[in-house]
């Protein structure tokens, strides 16, 4: 059985902050992704990025497909907008009651190459699934979000009911007290930045964390799981940060 988790559990993992990062994650976290750019130039400013490297930035994202500009303002692309639907099905996921099924899909497709492959799991990974072994993949039932219908080409999905116990199988499935362990180390580190640029570098490892995971029913998860608090504490410090950024209608 394949264990599924990120590398060095219980650690922080911490990303420069650069123009390019601030501004994406200014329009990441707002709906509709789209800010005139001198509400993203003043958006920017607690977080020590000057109006030059900002409107520089811009213009690289612009030309690299990331940013559309119209009329001076900005919004994210088409291939950034899927970004911003995973990140917010991160921070508020889109989950049901659980009646013991499993989501279960089979690869069936033969002759990709590695590069190929690869993408197969990536995204099977966003949609939350552990890999079994080679080509199987699964997970508890309990999320209200839709398979994407170009999967079809590629494998077959399947409802089912193992005879492993469902504990066992997702303790096999996720390394749940590393992802845990991780996560209550990114609590205390935010609570611990006070510099604006500072907690927004820790909040964007958060929402970088909660993406992987596996969004369990409370029966599978291990006792005084940090999921839900990681949530409140991004949302709330998120806001804090962002509540001076002109919004797209001001």
């Amino acid at each position: 059985m394949r264990m599924n988790v990120s590398a060095r559990p219980g650690e922080v993992d911490l990303r420069p902050l650069s123009a390019r990062s601030v501004v994406l994650s200014l329009l990441l976290g707002t709906h509709p992704p789209e800010l005139a750019a001198k509400d993203l130039v003043s958006g920017v400013e607690p977080f020590g990025v000057g109006g030059s490297t900002v409107r520089a930035a811009l213009s690289r994202m612009v030309t690299a497909g990331d940013l559309r500009r119209t009329d001076g303002v900005y919004r994210l692309s088409e291939r950034l907008l899927e970004r911003q639907r995973r990140q917010d099905d991160a921070v508020q996921p889109d989950t049901r009651a659980w009646d013991g099924d499993w989501e279960m899909a089979v690869i069936t497709a033969t002759g990709r190459g590695p590069a190929e492959r690869a993408e197969l799991r990536g995204r099977l990974g966003a949609l939350r699934l552990a890999e079994l072994r080679e080509g199987v993949w699964l997970r508890p039932a309990n999320l209200g979000r839709p398979w994407p219908t170009d999967l079809g080409q590629v494998l077959r999905p399947f409802t089912a009911r193992p005879d492993t116990p469902p504990r066992e199988l997702a303790a096999g499935l996720w390394q749940l007290d590393a992802w845990a362990r991780t996560s209550r180390a990114l609590l205390a580190h935010v609570e611990r930045t006070h510099l604006p640029a500072d907690r927004f570098t820790a909040l964007a490892a958060v929402v970088r964390h909660l993406l992987s995971d596996p969004v369990l029913p409370p029966d599978l998860l291990p006792a005084d799981w940090p999921g839900p608090a990681l949530r409140t504490a991004y949302v709330h410090h998120r806001h804090t940060l962002t509540a001076q950024v002109p919004g797209p209608d001001a």
